[in-house]
């Protein structure tokens, strides 16, 4: 059974930080692309980061460059967010999702239930 869950949200305040991770079970892990997801309410789901099967590529939504890092640990089948100098507009509900494409199973694609992120004074 395939399970992605994260973890590490909460309530932060502006310049703070935050860490979040996703453990995931199921699947072959190292051998997906891992990315961050947020929604933030009467807004549509952005992405926030990407990492690729082998960790070495990266990219990020713009307005997280220079704050944001992606991680990963294939021996832990686990990815991570490290959040910094967050802003209240960074306040959503943040999903792991594991991409793969796949010549016979085409697009195989999992996500996660989601951690709240709140930034407030």
């Amino acid at each position: 059974q395939v399970q992605l869950m994260e973890s590490g949200g909460g309530l932060v305040q502006p310049g703070g930080s935050l860490r979040l991770s996703c453990a995931t079970s199921g699947f072959p892990f190292s051998s997906y692309d891992m990315r961050w997801y947020r929604q933030a309410p009467g807004r549509q789901r952005e992405l926030v980061a990407g990492i690729a099967s082998t960790g070495v590529r990266t990219n990020y939504g713009d307005s997280v460059k220079g704050r944001f890092s992606i991680s990963r640990d294939n021996a832990q089948n686990t990815v991570y967010l490290q959040m910094n100098s967050l802003k209240p507009e960074d306040t959503a509900v943040y999903y792991c999702n594991a991409k793969k494409w796949t010549v016979v199973d085409g697009l195989l694609d999992y996500w996660g239930r989601g951690t709240q992120v709140t930034v407030s004074s």
